[in-house]
């Protein structure tokens, strides 16, 4: 990959030639349309169009994944033809301008004449061009700086109810989760700024108990408060946030958008914690949609911190290797030689029993291990919730069962017990 070019990888579902939809999908996203136009000479060609790199045919399906008026009048009967393609988009074109990067890539292609299914991905970029995007503030290493959690997982939980608490009852709830132990706390993604625990009473109530348990404690407990909301509303909750002595924020990213969040990050010294609510919508079918790679990439590229990859063995619909992928996607850099690595926060049905799955496949405790139920519905308490997790890491670091292990862990056995039998 050339410096001055990126490339994106599409799946594609056509009745017609593969690589002449190719062409299609770079002319159409790079300086051309249907037909040629006056004034695209040869020489703005040669340095605007993209270019296709590289069509893989893949075996044909005899019905299409999706609906398409355009082709049904033409009377197209198949078969189906399926293809992997790759394609290079000058730099130039675009910039450092997110939105416009992502309308390039993930834009009009899905609404393509010549297409029955059309799915990005891939997005890879060369280190000069993603330098001139945001970069994460705390990333891994500020996350364990702020927490004070130098080794082993974060482990984290979600206000429940979701919502409905006031704010001294949501501030009660982190008093108890602070004593448990947990070292990250975060508003359920429902829960912003409702009338019955607005942002402006519960930050400071909130922040009131952990400032009084850190000075008790010594610890540093990191609270991501939800600020999504429309920008100039968001900025003024991350900058109540920081008055107070907090160290994260949290936004729905789908909801709030790229220059939303880009404005923000450049706004706020805070930890950005980015919800991916609403990704189902833009993944769920595998002929249409965005892959979590590149969808990371693009949120990558606004600054974000942490990114939300699921859970395994959990409540929704991926597949664990589809979790397991996006926690390695967040793990790597966007670019050779680069430090951008973001957190992948694990949720979804957490709780010690699928501790042993995470750990086997990522091995790496570089990541926000999030239990809701797992440790508020634990039957000894919250507290017991968190030794039982902590004792599940442990136990899967050594390679030990956790039945094995919970015969000298009693709250570990408490959970097998409670959660296993569920």
């Amino acid at each position: 990959m050339s410096a001055d070019r990126f490339q994106a990888t599409y799946l594609i579902e056509t009745p017609l030639d593969p690589e002449r939809v190719a062409d299609i999908m770079a002319g159409e996203q790079s300086c051309g349309t249907f037909t040629r136009v006056q004034g695209e000479t040869d020489e703005l060609r040669e340095r605007a169009r993209a270019i296709v790199e590289n069509v893989e045919e893949l075996p044909s399906v005899g019905r299409p994944s999706l609906p398409n008026a355009w082709l049904d009048r033409q009377g197209n009967t198949g078969p189906w033809r399926r293809a992997r393609v790759r394609i290079s988009f000058p730099v130039g074109n675009i910039g450092a301008n997110l939105p416009t990067l992502a309308s390039t890539v993930a834009g009009n292609l899905y609404d393509l004449g010549e297409t029955t299914g059309l799915r990005l991905e891939t997005l890879s970029l060369p280190a000069a061009y993603r330098q001139r995007f945001d970069m994460p503030r705390a990333g891994i290493e500020g996350t364990r700086r702020l927490t004070g959690v130098e080794s082993g997982p974060l482990v984290g939980t979600i206000i429940k109810p979701n919502v409905g608490l006031s704010a001294g009852q949501t501030a009660e709830l982190v008093d108890k989760l602070c004593k448990a132990g947990v070292d990250f706390i975060k508003d359920d993604e429902v829960c912003a700024d409702p009338v019955h625990a607005p942002l402006a009473e519960r930050v400071p109530a909130v922040m009131k108990v952990i400032r009084e348990h850190r000075q008790r404690t010594g610890k540093a407990v990191m609270m991501a408060f939800n600020i999504t909301d429309e920008t100039d509303a968001m900025l003024r909750h991350a900058e109540l946030v920081e008055r107070e002595g907090g160290s994260c924020v949290m936004a729905s990213l789908n909801a709030c958008g790229y220059s939303a969040i880009q404005t923000l990050r450049r706004a706020t010294p805070l930890a950005l914690h980015g919800h991916r609510n609403g990704y189902g919508a833009l993944s769920r079918h595998p002929q249409l949609g965005i892959s979590f790679q590149a969808y990371q990439v693009l949120w990558r590229l606004a600054g974000v911190d942490h990114m939300h990859v699921h859970g395994l063995q959990g409540k929704f619909s991926q597949s664990d290797d589809e979790v397991v992928e996006s926690a390695r996607d967040c793990l790597s850099p966007l670019a050779p030689g680069l430090q951008d690595q973001v957190l992948p926060a694990f949720s979804s049905g957490q709780w010690a029993g699928t501790v042993p799955a995470t750990y086997g496949a990522i091995a790496t405790d570089d990541l926000l291990f999030m239990s809701g139920g797992g440790i508020l519905a634990h039957p000894d308490g919250p507290g017991a919730g968190v030794a039982s997790l902590r004792q599940a890491w442990a136990a899967a670091r050594v390679g030990i069962s956790l039945p094995d292990y919970a015969r000298e862990a009693a709250e570990l056995r408490r959970a097998l017990e409670f959660f296993g039998a569920r």
